[in-house]
């Protein structure tokens, strides 16, 4: 069975304030995809879409600021992982460090505020992590970038039900 398929019986047998949490905890999907579910299918308040998406979307991220860099070190005992956070880290400092350095934890904020694919919490806290931002720094503007993203979203769901006239 697909994992759609899983994910799909999974979120209709629990209550839709649930899956609205869950899902907007998962890496792809984030608020990104819960605030619509929430508005266009469970028929939830704006806002209550709202904060429900921004509390499962927080949820990941202090256990990913705070074992992110654990886990790596305990991966880069394998010469495999070790060669992998090599490049990784080269990779990234290499295309990004300079708009990390220019504009700080503005970039990451914006980062995770703008709701294109592969931005979002998760990828911030990656990136806040690869950067060495530390976690009194990072968790309010990754924070603050859910917040932001929550507002774009819950405005354009909004918006593009009122146009399609549901």
């Amino acid at each position: 069975m697909p994992i759609e398929e899983v994910l799909v019986d999974f979120l209709s047998s629990i209550p839709p304030w649930m899956s609205t949490v869950i899902l907007a905890a998962l890496p792809v999907s984030e608020l990104r995809g819960a605030i619509p579910l929430a508005i266009g299918v469970y028929g939830f308040r704006p806002v209550d879409a709202y904060v429900l998406s921004i509390i499962g979307n927080m949820l990941p991220v202090i256990p990913l600021l705070l074992f992110l860099d654990p886990v790596s070190n305990y991966l880069r005992r394998f010469r495999f992982m070790d060669m992998f956070f090599d490049w990784l880290f080269s990779r990234t400092r290499k295309n990004h460090s300079e708009r990390f350095e220019k504009f700080g934890l503005l970039a990451l904020t914006l980062f995770v505020a703008v709701p294109f694919p592969m931005t979002g919490a998760w990828t911030g806290c990656v990136a806040a992590f690869v950067f060495g931002i530390h976690f009194k720094y990072a968790l309010p503007a990754i924070f603050l970038g859910i917040l932001i993203a929550g507002i774009i979203v819950t405005s354009l769901t909004v918006a593009g039900i009122s146009i399609a006239g549901i």
